[in-house]
């Protein structure tokens, strides 16, 4: 690389308020990210928090990526309309749904949930230095 280029690289995506846009953006994750050991966990983040987006808030949901030397951050961005903070609810064993940002904390080394009624953005940051292969 060059002594002036930076190893920080940063994706932006814009989603509408589709379900179609979620395996839009897993198949985006996982071309950026192909043959990298972490693709499948930042696919699975982009997915839990953008179909999060899509079901509690009003409008698409904004994507943003960075990838520096230290790791990946992955921050999902809503249009707001609803006053409950995201969270993670405790489902009943046989609910279809309310796991998704469990998930997302399981895998992440770091989630931080800011904003209000305008909107949510969660990021979950994922470390190289604490990363390692979850095998299932």
């Amino acid at each position: 690389m060059h002594e002036y280029m930076s190893d920080l690289r940063v994706w932006v995506v814009t989603c509408r308020d589709i379900p179609e846009e979620i395996p839009r953006v897993r198949l985006f994750v996982r071309e950026i990210f192909e043959g990298d050991p972490w693709a499948d966990d930042v696919a699975l983040i982009v997915t839990e928090l953008g179909t999060n987006a899509l079901t509690h808030a009003n409008g698409g949901f904004r994507l943003t990526l960075v990838r520096s030397s230290e790791g990946i951050a992955i921050a999902v961005a809503d249009k707001g309309g609803t006053t409950t903070r995201p969270h993670i609810p405790r489902p009943e064993a046989d609910s279809p749904g309310g796991r998704g940002l469990a998930l997302v904390h399981a895998y992440a080394h770091i989630v931080t949930i800011d904003g209000d009624h305008r909107g949510h953005t969660v990021t979950a940051e994922l470390r190289f230095k604490e990363w390692r292969h979850r095998a299932c």
